[in-house]
């Protein structure tokens, strides 16, 4: 049924070509596009203060200013190394669906997608190379998240990949006009979030035409399972911002206790609501997720 939903849906065949054609018009090379200083100044913020986990806690209240700066580098480094595994899954997940039965029709704007976010890895990871010497390692947990085989499947990667996505760019739009941050930092998310919004806008659709096909072949416990899953997944995602290794890099004694206490705090709480408020629209929107914010 899903098949034929995707292949039928008039709409998405117009969507489609209009980003296609976008993807087309708006290519960059992003080899020649970027100016790498040698060095960006460590007495700066290098992510906006309001997107760094220590933002509106007490934890922010008590540290120097100067370390404040230093976990805003390294968490900016810790996000662009998140975009580096995250673009690396979902290109594996992509790649294996291109020109396979079932996907045909977005085959060709795959091409597109598949390009661009591989040119992305490449320049999140030159970032991290270059100004923080390291790419963080993955989170522990993702191997908990694993996809089963089965007919959720395309449905699990492509929501998993929506998430990414929207988490991401929620990030990208905000550091993209922020003129605190070094016109380098601004210029990596201004490009990202510039082909990130196709991508969500595609992610969308195929999104609600998959569920509507697994809607239609599932028992009220299996959906209830796949929202149980979408929301540890979301809490996943966005709990990999909160790195301990972060924490030690910018010198902090305790890393694990700063992480737990970031984590407890309120603030956490509204963070993670801002973060994934319009993912969370969306997805109540199309019925995979029934309005029951997570704690």
């Amino acid at each position: 049924m899903t098949n034929s939903l995707i292949d039928t849906n008039e709409r998405f065949h117009v969507i489609l070509d209009r980003l296609s054609s976008m993807s087309v018009d708006d290519y960059y090379n992003p080899y020649k596009s970027f100016e790498w200083p040698e060095s960006l100044p460590p007495d700066m913020w290098w992510m906006s203060p309001e997107l760094t986990t220590t933002h509106g806690t007490a934890a922010a209240s008590r540290l120097p200013q100067d370390q404040l700066h230093a976990l805003s580098r390294f968490e900016s480094v810790n996000f662009y190394s998140l975009n580096v595994h995250g673009i690396r899954e979902l290109l594996i997940e992509v790649t294996k669906r291109i020109h396979t039965a079932g996907f045909e029709t977005p085959s060709e704007f795959f091409h597109h997608f598949i390009g661009e976010e591989n040119e992305h890895m490449w320049f999140f990871a030159e970032f991290c190379l270059r100004y923080g010497n390291k790419i963080y390692r993955q989170p522990p947990g993702a191997m908990a998240l694993t996809i089963p085989e089965s007919r959720l499947e395309s449905l699990l990667v492509f929501t998993r990949i929506l998430i990414f996505e929207e988490l991401v760019d929620h990030f990208n739009s905000k550091m993209a006009l922020d003129e605190s941050l070094h016109e380098t930092i601004r210029h990596i998310n201004r490009i990202h979030h510039q082909d990130e919004s196709r991508h969500i806008a595609f992610g969308r659709e195929l999104v609600a035409i998959l569920f509507e096909g697994v809607r239609a072949e599932s028992t009220a416990t299996e959906l209830a399972d796949i929202e149980t899953y979408i929301r540890r997944y979301m809490t996943y995602s966005f709990e990999t911002l909160y790195n301990p290794q972060v924490y030690r890099d910018a010198g902090v004694s305790d890393p694990h206790g700063l992480r737990r206490e970031l984590l407890d705090s309120p603030r956490r709480v509204e963070f993670e609501r801002q973060v994934f408020r319009k993912t969370r629209k969306y997805l109540e929107k199309t019925g995979i997720l029934h309005g029951r914010e997570a704690s």
